[in-house]
């Protein structure tokens, strides 16, 4: 199996930037770092990934409408991050996470489409 390239969406470049340091170490590509909704859509076609990991308050955008938008040129496994509890249905991992809870969301998102 090949090495997922992993897409960012956060506002917070703290965190984007936290995150992205932790998944590269683990073995995953972060082919991009977006903070809004049309940032995210852009990058999701331009680099193709294969995971989108997407906070739920964004501050400029909406995470369900990044990800439909994004689903219109085909699917994509997604994990919304958020700092607080959220009554949406969405499966959700809360801020602040471990690195193990993180990697067990993505292995979680990504074995439908094979990739590890």
């Amino acid at each position: 199996m090949r090495t997922p390239r992993i897409l960012i969406v956060d506002d917070d470049a703290m965190i984007s930037g936290l995150l992205a340091e932790t998944l590269e170490a683990e073995g995953p590509v972060v082919c991009g770092i977006e903070a809004t909704e049309g940032g995210a859509v852009s990058a999701a076609a331009r680099e193709r990934p294969d995971l989108i990991i997407i906070n739920v308050a964004l501050a400029a955008g909406d995470d369900v409408r990044v990800i439909e938008q994004i689903h219109h040129a085909g699917p994509v496994p997604h994990v919304f991050i958020s700092g607080e509890r959220v009554s949406s249905g969405r499966q959700l991992l809360l801020k602040p996470f471990r690195k193990a809870d993180l990697l067990v969301a993505m292995d979680h998102a990504l074995a439908p489409a094979g990739v590890e």
